[in-house]
């Protein structure tokens, strides 16, 4: 019964006069694999036997874009420091991970040993829950990083606003177009060329960064923990903030999916990655904030992109000027990451049947969704008018729901392929899974029932988009599912 998880699955390509489409199917000893002529049955669909390379990368690079999109370096969330107290702010980025970025890096992890397909979270949420929830996930993953696009584009901007006062209104809004505009060229040329990129852009980050780092430990004066929280403020904002820049920063996890077919030996290099990256991301938001902050002590002057200004006043100009171009380096580096890990969920909903197929296509050279890639941009580019903190407060609304879909995917994949064999399983059995669900939950609640009022104007019509578009789609132009790529029986 369950053959396809007894080889390793290979994701390839199968090509179409309009679109190239990801499949699972088996990995054949390498003559086989060269010689097959005959369809291969994925799931409840028939897979033709005709494929086309797809271009791959492996474990660095890929590590690199991932550390991009889920961080990217100590920027852009300095705020937390003054609204919530440094005390708080530090249990938060120290302890959040573990209810929050790890559980769902173990569903993830789970899910992909089960179902390693393109598209990863949005496949696993349909096979898991039907063609209604795969679509609501799928949507609000890809609207939502309209916002999340732009405010990168919008961030790179306002770092050099510190030293370009004239950088504002309309010129402000063509820079992060311009921006926008060529990382997105970039990620259409191909994974490898943006994988290439993210290690070099990382390189860049953290040389500064060690260089805080270091000068800091010798000029120690402050204990970074003090106050734990800023006097005189209520307890439930103070709470309410802090949690939600920690949920923002270590979120996105389960994004790493969306490109299995584009990684080298998916199920290994899937957890090898999650495993790497938790902890990279813990030490880049504490160590060098911490260290600025006991030999500053200012805690009440830090704003967004204030670690620039920490710099300077620790290490000099030099160091400033190093931070700064550091922080607009970690900020492409993170725009670049999830142009590549948000556009191919288009692109595998259009092979779907759940978008125009025109919207799948494959560049013929690069084998990316350059179509998906240029729409998105465009978007991007129009949202990229409005400020970073409304674009985020409204965007955490589909990211908590798209973790949460991806979450509950992992329950449910459980309870109907009990016994598919997995290379990685969630531990600790029932309350293992009771921990990647309960937690999360609890967080998630906690951060609407905190919701700012512009959020809680915005970020309900957004979620209710996604069943809108649905009806329209379907019923509407006629768009109909295709059967869900699922395990052979």
């Amino acid at each position: 019964m369950w053959e396809l998880f007894r080889l390793r699955p290979l994701l390839f390509l199968v090509e179409f006069p309009v679109a190239v489409q990801y499949h699972a199917a088996l990995i054949l000893p390498r003559s086989a694999a060269f010689a097959m002529t005959t369809p291969t049955r994925v799931g409840d669909r028939q897979a033709p036997a005709a494929s086309a390379a797809v271009r791959q990368i492996g474990f660095l690079p890929l590590l690199a874009l991932f550390y991009g999109y889920t961080a990217g370096g100590p920027f852009g969330y300095e705020v937390i420091f003054q609204r919530s107290g440094p005390g708080m702010a530090i249990v938060f980025l120290t302890f959040v991970p573990l209810f929050w970025s790890i559980p769902i890096s173990f569903a993830a992890a789970e899910l992909n040993s089960v179902l390693p397909v393109q598209g990863g979270f949005y496949r696993w949420t349909r096979a898991a829950f039907g063609d209604f929830w795969g679509f609501q996930c799928g949507w609000l993953n890809w609207t939502g990083t309209f916002l999340l696009n732009a405010s990168y584009g919008v961030l790179a901007m306002d770092y050099l606003g510190d030293y370009i006062p004239w950088l504002t209104g309309n010129t402000k809004w063509a820079g992060a177009c311009i921006v926008l505009c060529l990382l997105s060229y970039l990620n259409a040329r191909g994974i490898q060329v943006a994988g290439a990129i993210s290690i070099v852009l990382l390189v860049a980050v953290f040389i500064p960064v060690a260089w805080l780092c270091a000068v800091s430990l010798f000029h120690w004066h402050f204990n970074p923990l003090m106050p734990f929280v800023p006097p005189g403020k209520p307890f439930g904002s103070v709470f309410g903030n802090g949690l939600a820049l920690a949920m923002w920063n270590y979120a996105g996890y389960e994004q790493l999916s969306s490109v299995t077919g584009e990684m080298k030996d998916p199920q290994r290099t899937f957890v090898r990655i999650l495993a790497w990256n938790t902890p990279m991301n813990i030490l880049t938001y504490i160590v060098p904030t911490a260290l600025a902050l006991a030999v500053l002590g200012n805690w009440q002057q830090w704003e967004t992109g204030y670690i620039v200004t920490a710099s300077r006043l620790i290490g000099g100009a030099w160091l400033g000027i190093a931070m700064l171009v550091a922080s607009i380096i970690g900020t492409l580096s993170l725009s670049n990451s999830t142009i590549l890990y948000t556009t191919r969920i288009p692109a595998t909903m259009a092979e779907d049947g759940y978008l125009p197929k025109w919207l799948g296509g494959i560049h013929p050279r690069f084998r990316t969704p350059a179509r998906a890639i240029a729409v998105s941009t465009v978007i991007y580019c129009l949202l990229a008018r409005f400020s970073v903190e409304i674009l985020i407060a409204v965007y955490i609304w589909t990211r908590i729901a798209t973790t949460l879909f991806t979450l509950f995917a992992a329950w449910q994949i459980r309870r109907k392929m009990p016994d598919a064999p997995r290379q990685f399983r969630i531990p600790g059995g029932r309350a293992g899974m009771a921990y990647i669900l309960i937690f999360p939950v609890v967080l998630c609640a906690t951060q609407f029932f905190y919701s700012d009022p512009i959020v809680l104007r915005w970020a309900p019509w957004l979620l209710v988009g996604a069943p809108v578009a649905y009806v329209v789609l379907r019923w509407g132009f006629g768009l109909k599912p295709t059967a869900p790529v699922t395990p052979a029986r």
